[in-house]
């Protein structure tokens, strides 16, 4: 087991604790938080409460996240946006709220058991219960993600990705209007020292690059395309978050809140790299997905 702490602040304050702890947890889905404070994992205080207990300014939350254990990841026919398929691997368009690989708790209808169902082999270099994944996106980040279906495919695009030869463009709505049509953010990143469940601009963190274009402006906000030069945890959301512009939506990194769209208003739209067997650039874009289309249409009907 591993023991976490967390003191509730006073913007958590008369929010459920199911809620604060997925927050905190943002790697689990709400359902496996919930499992936790079942099974008295968590103690508010030192006492266990229930996962609608509305959390008060200074409680002291405790938890422990349960060991991973073995699990048998089986197939399920879940239907696929491939974008693109030959022998040794596949790209496809990741949907908003699927979770790439299962977790203790949530073995079912992620993209690896989807995965499963649809290849006949997939690598194994992530280890078995990550088959085939070279890169992740966030459950709450749709958009443009690449499978190896062997392991030598695999270690080629990993390679790629260490070596800053791939391309990664993101679109993102933020808050705020971001003074400068274009710029390029350098800056540290690391665990968060003041809560070791997020990732920060740290003075010892690992170096980190992020290229920015405005799209448009709204009235206090702003639509942007981010290029990922380097590709660390939660990178354009912390970004962003230092440049004081976090991501609608984004509940991990940003204390505004906002009904605009469920979920951060994040998507990865273009993927660019060299097919390890083909020695051929590839490059593959998505459109903006549907929630993402109806924020900016809202955007502008209120500017």
């Amino acid at each position: 087991m591993a023991f976490l702490q967390h003191m509730v602040t006073d913007e958590d304050a008369g929010v459920r604790l199911d809620k604060v702890l997925a927050k905190l947890n943002n790697e689990y889905s709400r359902q496996e938080v919930q499992s936790w404070i079942k099974e008295n994992n968590v103690t508010v205080n030192e006492n266990a409460q229930k996962p609608n207990y509305i959390c008060k300014s200074g409680d002291v939350i405790e938890w422990e996240v349960p060991v991973e254990q073995p699990m048998e990841i089986k197939p399920e026919r879940i239907p696929l946006s491939i974008l693109y398929e030959d022998d040794y691997l596949l790209v496809l368009n990741k949907p908003k709220g699927m979770l790439v690989h299962p977790t203790q708790t949530v073995q079912s209808n992620t993209l690896v058991n989807a995965l499963k169902y649809h290849c006949e082999h997939l690598s194994t270099l992530s280890g078995e219960e990550r088959p085939g994944i070279v890169h992740r996106l966030d459950k709450d980040t749709s958009g443009v993600l690449v499978v190896a279906k062997d392991n030598e495919t695999h270690q080629h695009l990993k390679d790629q990705f260490k070596t800053k030869q791939v391309t990664r463009i993101y679109e993102a709505v933020v808050f705020g209007v971001i003074p400068h049509s274009q710029g390029v953010i350098r800056a540290p990143i690391g665990r968060n020292p003041k809560n070791r469940l997020q990732m920060a601009v740290v003075p010892n963190g690992k170096e980190a690059e992020t290229h920015f274009r405005v799209i448009n402006y709204f009235n206090q906000y702003t639509h942007v395309e981010c290029e990922l030069k380097t590709g660390r945890t939660h990178q354009i959301r912390v970004h962003l978050k230092y440049m004081n512009h976090p991501i609608i939506g984004d509940e991990l990194y940003c204390r505004k809140k906002s009904s605009l769209i469920t979920g951060q208003a994040l998507f990865a739209k273009t993927l660019g790299f060299n097919h390890p067997q083909q020695n051929k650039w590839m490059t593959f874009s998505v459109d903006q997905p549907k929630d993402f289309i109806n924020l900016l249409q809202r955007l502008g009907n209120m500017s």
